[in-house]
């Protein structure tokens, strides 16, 4: 493609994708989980289905707004993608460099159940039997999460973890080193949940707000 259509402003419903894309050889990925890096932090998408011209997923918010994103994949390769068309939560993307697209559909059905972590900084309060202290969330999953504190936790404790926009969790440390911790939630988010929560905590522009 010579030239890249002007992104659609956030949410406008821009209709069908553009005949150059439809017409490209297209390989289903089934449904893989993937994290879209912009200017407003990362966002967690699902890859509906890819060609050497491009890729198009859903979300579970409203598009970034930044004209380039990044599409970073379950085994740690990313791909820089250009928006293209927008209808509801769904989004096309073309890719500003040529990719090996066997590659790619390869190392997504390498990693079907690999879990996403985003790395997102937020301060929270963590409560134990022996009071409250401050610390730092580094990144976040469905499962858990880094942190920073100058507590000292053992391993298996059970903590109490709470911050702005972020609901109370119950977590257990399962590591420490230095004064990090690795979390893992007592219940788990569902990907919906944990991708509205990743909008909420860095642009909860991007969210419908009855």
């Amino acid at each position: 493609m010579e030239h890249a259509a002007k992104p659609p402003d956030i949410g406008e419903d821009v209709g069908a994708p553009p005949a150059e894309l439809r017409a490209a050889p297209r390989f289903t990925l089934l449904i893989r989980a993937a994290r879209l890096v912009s200017g407003q932090g990362e966002f967690v998408c699902v890859i509906r289905d890819v060609s050497e011209t491009g890729v198009s997923v859903r979300l579970f918010h409203k598009l970034p707004s930044c004209e380039t994103i990044e599409l970073h994949m379950p085994g740690g390769e990313s791909y820089e993608i250009r928006n293209v068309w927008a209808k509801g939560n769904e989004a096309g993307f073309e890719f500003t460099k040529a990719v090996n697209v066997a590659q790619l559909v390869h190392e997504a059905n390498e990693y079907p159940k690999r879990g996403l972590r985003l790395g997102m900084y937020f301060p929270v309060t963590v409560s134990t039997l022996a009071g409250t202290c401050e610390a730092v969330v580094e990144n976040l999953s469905q499962q858990g999460a880094r942190i920073e504190c100058d507590e000292i936790f053992a391993i298996d404790q059970t903590l109490r973890v709470v911050g702005e926009g972020f609901k109370e969790v119950r977590a257990k440390v399962r590591w420490r080193r230095d004064r990090h911790y690795g979390l893992v939630f007592d219940d788990t988010y569902t990907l919906g949940d944990f991708a509205r929560l990743a909008a909420q905590l860095q642009a909860p522009v991007l969210l419908d707000h009855d």
